[in-house]
């Protein structure tokens, strides 16, 4: 399984805004939203480019090469995941939408389902599943999995945050799914929250508690 956590100073700034308790939902959205903008820079880094003519400003027809395969699908996670939608859309405005909800059960700390509607095609697209927070791993593998029993073959998975335990939970179920977090901090705590971490990210992203 590849991991590629994307080392900037612009990042590092932005995600300890993220960990400032002080920093208001308003706030919070946007940066989650910038910082989704820079993953999205990298997870896209191998789209392929086809060549393909155009009608250049002069009258001329130009060669050119241009990404013409079918839209990406993006699967933000709900609820969390719903913050990180609009920073990779204003990247790739065309992408496809598929929705998959699970809520994480207090006891068992497993992901339980709610919700799932995937986008038309998913299995012909590329899928970048948006979770803000990689904890343990629970909620993005059933994510994954239900995306390859509906025949898609490349996901990858944006995260603001990983743990090293989620990371070792997607290496065991899904190898093939390529990681791309913000940051990767120390461990997970007794409840399963990220260490330093930054919280709830549902509940930083809506005010909720």
């Amino acid at each position: 399984m590849t991991v590629r956590p994307v080392s900037h100073p612009v990042i590092t700034h932005k995600i300890n805004m993220l960990r400032d308790a002080g920093t208001r939902p308003k706030d919070f959205r946007q940066i989650v939203t910038e910082v989704t903008s820079l993953l999205t820079y990298e997870a896209t880094r191998d789209l392929e480019l086809e060549k393909t003519t155009i009608d250049g400003w002069q009258g001329r027809k130009m060669e050119v090469e241009m990404f013409l395969e079918e839209d990406p699908s993006i699967v933000p996670v709900f609820r969390a995941g719903i913050g990180m939608q609009e920073g990779f859309l204003s990247i790739i405005p065309s992408a496809k939408i598929s929705y998959i909800g699970y809520y994480r059960d207090e006891d068992t700390l497993e992901p339980q389902l709610y919700y799932a509607k995937l986008a038309e095609n998913v299995h012909l697209r590329r899928n970048y599943v948006l979770d803000p927070m990689l904890a343990t791993g629970g909620t993005t593998s059933a994510v994954c999995s239900m995306l390859k029993k509906a025949g898609v073959k490349s996901i990858k998975v944006l995260c603001i945050l990983a743990a090293p335990e989620g990371l070792a939970r997607m290496k065991a179920d899904h190898p093939d799914v390529e990681i791309i977090p913000a940051v990767v901090d120390d461990h997970l705590n007794e409840k399963g929250y990220i260490m330093p971490g930054l919280g709830d990210a549902g509940d930083r992203l809506f005010g909720t508690k």
